[in-house]
C-alpha cells in the first residue's frame, strides 16, 4: 500500500496550526487570509461522510471525563477511532499525566473483553518532550500508522532528510514511528507471555492497552510500593526473567526503571515502549541493557535485595547477544528465568 505522505503532512500541519496554543488569534487571521485560495467544491458523498464523522464524534461520544484546557482540543480527535471501532464507550478519567504522553481510563466494550482499558495518548507536538534521540532510533526502522517499515518505500530519502531537518513532516513521522514500535513491541511481547499490558488497537496518536487497577485506583508504580525483602527478591526474579525474554526477542527496554513498572495485588506490568531498541542492531545497545539493569539493581538494593548489575548483564549480553554457535544451541530450546543469586 503505497502512502500519500504530501497529504499527510499537509494534514498534519493544519492540524498543528489549529491547536498551537502559542498562535494569537491575529497570527492566525492573518495565516488564514493570507492563504486566499478557493476550495474546490466537495461531492454530496464527501459532505455526506464528514457529517457522519462529525456526528459520531461530537453527538455520540459523550464522556465522563471532562477534558482540561489543555487537552480539549485533541483529546477526543484522539480517541475518536477507538469509539467509532467499538473499542470504548466512555472515557472516566485520567490516570497519568506526563511531559510525552497521558494515560486515561476508558470504558472498554465488548470487543475488548467488556472491562476497563486504558488508552494512551501522545500530546501533539507542541505540548511534548519526545525523547527523539539517536540512541533509540540507530538500528529501527522508520514504520507508518500500520506498522510497516517506511524504509522500504520510494520515498527514504526525502523522509530521511525530513527527520534529520525535524520539519512538521519529520516530525510527524518520527512520532507516528514511535508510536508504533512501542505498539508493535507490545505486541511481540504479550504474546511471548511477558508482563506487558495486552494492546488492543492503535490509532494515529494514542494505543489502547489493558488497564491495571480498579474502578477508583490505578496500579501505583514500583517506585511508590515499599516491598517486604521475601517479595522483593521474587519480585526481581520476574523483572529479571522479562529482560531475559524481551532479549529473545532482540529487544532491550531502553528505559526500564521502576517508574516504568506497575504494582498490583502482587504482580508486576511493565510499562512504557516507545524508546525499546534492538539489541544486535543497535551500537549503543548494551550499555543501554546495562543501565536498565542497574536502575533495577538500585531499585532493589532499597528493598533490601543486593545484587552486581555488571555481572548480570555480562551474563543476559553473553547468553543473548554475543553468543558463540554452542550457545545458540542451547539456547534454541529454553528461557531460563532461574534465580539471580
Amino acid at each position: 500500500m503505497s502512502l500519500d505522505y504530501d497529504s499527510y503532512s499537509d494534514k498534519y500541519d493544519d492540524y498543528e496550526d489549529l491547536f498551537n496554543p502559542l498562535r494569537t488569534d491575529r497570527q492566525a487571521r492573518k495565516t488564514r487570509k493570507g492563504k486566499n485560495k478557493t476550495a474546490p467544491k466537495k461531492s454530496q458523498e464527501a459532505i455526506v461522510a464528514e457529517l457522519a464523522d462529525a456526528v459520531g464524534l461530537e453527538a455520540g461520544f459523550k464522556t465522563t471525563y471532562h477534558p482540561g484546557l489543555f487537552e480539549e482540543g485533541w483529546l477526543l480527535d484522539s480517541l475518536k477511532d477507538f469509539y467509532n471501532q467499538h473499542y470504548i464507550s466512555d472515557v472516566l478519567s485520567r490516570v497519568k499525566g506526563g511531559k510525552e504522553a497521558s494515560v486515561y481510563r476508558c470504558q472498554g466494550t465488548e470487543a475488548v473483553g467488556g472491562s476497563l482499558v486504558a488508552a494512551k495518548v501522545y500530546r501533539p507536538r507542541m505540548f511534548r518532550n519526545l525523547r527523539n534521540d539517536a540512541a533509540y532510533r540507530e538500528g529501527r526502522g522508520v514504520l507508518s500508522s500500520d506498522g510497516h517499515d517506511l524504509n522500504q518505500s520510494v520515498h527514504t530519502d526525502r523522509m530521511q532528510r525530513a527527520l534529520g531537518k525535524k520539519t512538521a513532516y519529520g516530525m510527524q513521522l518520527a512520532h507516528t514511528s514511535w508510536l508504533m514500535h512501542e505498539f508493535k513491541s507490545l505486541q511481540t511481547l504479550f504474546n511471548a507471555g511477558a508482563a506487558v499490558p495486552k494492546p488492543f488497537a492503535a490509532s494515529e496518536n494514542a494505543i489502547l492497552m489493558s488497564y491495571h487497577g480498579d474502578e477508583k485506583l490505578a496500579a501505583p508504580i514500583l517506585q511508590d510500593v515499599v516491598l517486604e525483602t521475601d517479595e522483593a527478591r521474587g519480585l526481581f526474579n520476574v523483572v529479571l526473567w522479562n529482560i531475559e525474554l524481551m532479549l529473545r526477542h532482540d529487544l532491550i527496554h531502553g528505559d526500564l526503571s521502576a517508574y516504568n513498572i506497575l504494582y498490583w495485588e502482587g504482580h508486576i506490568t511493565i510499562i512504557d515502549f516507545p524508546q525499546v531498541v534492538n539489541s544486535h542492531n543497535n551500537g549503543r545497545a548494551r550499555a543501554i541493557l546495562e543501565r536498565d539493569v542497574t536502575r533495577m539493581c538500585d531499585y532493589f538494593a532499597e528493598q533490601g535485595v543486593e545484587r552486581d548489575p555488571e555481572a548480570i548483564t555480562h551474563r543476559l549480553w553473553k547468553r543473548y547477544v554475543a553468543k558463540t554457535p554452542r550457545d545458540q544451541k542451547a539456547d534454541e530450546s529454553r528461557l531460563t528465568g532461574e534465580a539471580w543469586e
